[in-house]
């Protein structure tokens, strides 16, 4: 019988398999509530700097429905945030008040009402170290209350 390890780097060789080392992926978890007095319970998040995604889970604790009081989650650049809210509005509510072609939005979930909940994952790369960031509520009128910081650390 052939050495288990000669065999594997023989395969490896052949172009059989790959033993590239890859860092174990770590998805790092999020969670932010909102409610029906048009608040997050949380104004600033922070994501540990060796997470390769983040999972942001938004929860309306609230109990009016989206079409009143619906709340997304939108994560942006500090800089774009109150452009990203303006075209949100124009959105609609169809598409969620977010402008699917708008590249300066990192992240974002659907609006969601009272006792609904929705997730969003993205890649760490899509932030830079340095950078500030905003997330946002960008149901029309809620972006000046409901927002905040995330930050990497």
């Amino acid at each position: 019988m052939k050495h288990p390890v000669k065999t594997i780097l023989a395969l490896a060789a052949l172009g059989c398999c790959s033993l590239t080392a890859h860092a174990a992926d770590k998805t790092c978890k999020l969670e932010i509530t909102g409610n029906d007095m048009m608040q997050y319970d949380k104004k600033e998040l922070t994501v540990a700097k060796d997470c390769t995604q983040v999972e942001l889970t938004l929860k309306h604790a609230g109990k009016l429905p989206a079409t009143a009081m619906g709340h997304n989650w939108v994560l942006t650049r500090a800089a774009d945030a109150s452009a990203v809210a303006s075209a949100g509005m124009s959105a609609g509510a169809a598409k969620n008040y977010v402008d699917d072609s708008d590249k300066r939005i990192i992240a974002h979930t659907k609006v969601v009402g009272g006792g609904e909940s929705t997730s969003v994952t993205f890649p760490m790369s899509a932030l830079k170290a340095g950078e500030s960031y905003t997330f946002e509520c960008t149901f029309p009128g809620h972006s000046a209350l409901m927002n905040g910081k995330l930050v990497i650390g």
